[in-house]
């Protein structure tokens, strides 16, 4: 299979806005590279166009990529050729490495075409990356194996990655997708929730009563237990058991040999109180750690079951899995939980979360499913502020004390029709100083083009947690809308763009009047 190929459907897909042309002709590509049953050629031309390189880094960005040499006039090179060369770049170290990469990428670069070209410096500058595109890629691998598009979603959610199960469907039929099960130490794209207005709006949308849980302000675990052997997950799925000894030893704690569950790692006050979310998302960090200096320990709260001691409970019912869950973990080391049908007594019990310093409410069907990695119509989130989690687009260079920081972010939130984004206005507001340096630094990182214009062109990779007063109308942004006062809360690491909130959740908010 030559690169051509590949570069051209996915110049086709960029240029369609409708997600059933995008499907089609994905699927047509992936039928011709399933027909020579190569399940790595498979792997390969999915992450491609998934805007991933199965390398991950392999050292190549926007400055190497500046001067290009003149591109070949008739295409010749294979996929498999590009792949390898491409891990032989990744793999240069030592003395001389950068001018050995440097003629490897120039060689790569001269025998591609035009076409090859742009395709394989916009995979090689992250410029294909979007999180969103991954739910249209597993309908077209639906559609070109034969498979039904919900059974390539589910085992991509339990096998972890998409290009595998990819490979499977299209050389093996919808039986080679039972290879992938829940699996202990193997993360499972995590269970997401939708927004509710508030509590009446939640129980009257989970048909009258609901399981509402503290939101803690801390930050989410995956945790895999088999015997002695703990491995702990966050919710973008990295392993960072090194660095949360305390969710190992809580994970120890309990009477079960095999375990997966969901919960919560926060940092607290001696009053019980969270710290701010800050401190404990430094635990995370690549320094993060109890022997950092300065650093607090963490406290564990559990909040869902989906596998113990050989017993599979991902497709049971919330109110089954909490159950089990009960029966575990002890009452202290549990988010805090009421079931109620009655408005008073949920707005209640929101109240008080809100006054021991979190952020809000969870509120879940207690017939719910767990939908591993989808944002289940079966769990609500209620907060009383006004938030949206968006994509950073742009960002333009301040001025005054801000000169030569990047400071006002143009903000987008996701269109899931189109799998684009919309932008819905620009703010600085509520950037600190350190802010202001860290995004500085990471925004030069995701640079899409020239740095040296007042607007820096980003990849759309970095979400942002936004507060808002209100959503009005506006003709300056091509979806009608713009955000009201809008200003930063806080960068959220923990979350890629496919999980940014979408346009429809924007346009509810402005047709509700906030």
């Amino acid at each position: 299979m030559l690169l051509v190929d590949v570069a051209r459907a996915s110049a086709d897909v960029g240029a369609s806005s409708a997600r059933l042309a995008k499907i089609a002709r994905l699927a047509e590509l992936l039928r011709l590279a399933g027909a020579d049953e190569d399940a790595h050629l498979v792997t390969v031309v999915v992450s491609w166009l998934s805007g991933e390189l199965p390398q991950r880094q392999i050292g190549v960005g926007w400055a190497a990529l500046r001067s290009l040499p003149e591109p070949a006039a008739e295409p010749s090179l294979g996929v498999g050729e590009v792949d390898a060369t491409l891990t032989d770049i990744g793999a240069v170290s030592g003395k001389g490495s950068q001018g050995r990469r440097a003629k490897l990428l120039a060689d790569l670069f001269a025998a591609a075409t035009d076409v090859e070209q742009l395709f394989l410096r916009r995979l090689l500058t992250g410029e294909l990356r979007q999180g969103a595109l991954i739910g249209v890629m597993a309908d077209a691998v639906g559609r070109a194996s034969g498979v039904p598009a919900a059974a390539v979603r589910r085992a991509a959610m339990l096998g972890g990655a998409l290009p595998a199960v990819a490979a499977a469907a299209l050389t093996g039929g919808a039986g080679a997708l039972e290879q992938f099960t829940l699996q202990v130490g193997r993360p499972v794209g995590p269970m997401l929730a939708q927004t509710a207005s508030d509590v009446g709006d939640a129980l009257e949308r989970l048909g009258g009563t609901a399981v509402f849980e503290a939101k803690l302000d801390g930050a989410r675990v995956q945790i895999h237990r088999d015997g002695e052997a703990v491995s702990i997950f966050t919710r973008s799925l990295d392993d960072v058991t090194a660095r949360l000894p305390e969710v190992v030893d809580a994970a120890l704690a309990l009477p079960v040999t095999e375990l997966i569950a969901d919960a919560e790692a926060i940092a607290l006050k001696p009053d019980g109180r969270p710290h701010r979310f800050q401190v404990t998302a430094s635990r995370f960090g690549r320094r993060g750690g109890v022997a950092g200096p300065g650093a607090h320990a963490l406290s564990v709260f559990f909040f869902d079951l989906l596998r113990v001691d050989g017993d599979d409970l991902l497709d049971r019912p919330n109110s089954e899995r909490l159950a089990a869950l009960d029966a575990m973990v002890p009452d202290h080391q549990r988010v805090d939980r009421l079931t109620t049908s009655d408005v008073a007594a949920a707005q209640r019990f929101l109240d008080t979360t809100l006054a021991a310093g979190h952020e809000g409410v969870m509120a879940k069907s207690p017939a719910a499913r767990y939908e591993a990695g989808r944002r289940g119509a079966g769990w609500l989130k209620v907060k009383p502020v006004h938030t949206l989690d968006l994509v950073v687009l742009a960002v333009e260079w301040g001025s005054g004390r801000r000169t030569g920081k990047l400071s006002n972010i143009h903000l987008g939130a996701r269109d899931p029709h189109t799998d684009g984004f919309v932008m819905l206005g620009k703010t600085f507001k509520g950037m600190t100083d350190e802010m202001l340096a860290w995004q500085t630094e990471r925004f030069l990182e995701l640079a899409a083009g020239p740095t040296d214009g007042y607007v820096v062109r980003v990849r759309p990779e970095q979400v942002v947690e936004i507060a808002f007063d209100g959503v009005q109308t506006s003709s300056r942004y091509p979806g009608g809308m713009a955000l009201r006062f809008a200003r930063v809360v806080r960068y959220r690491h923990d979350k890629n763009a496919a999980e940014a909130d979408t346009v429809d959740v924007v346009r509810a908010h402005y047709e509700r009047g906030n």
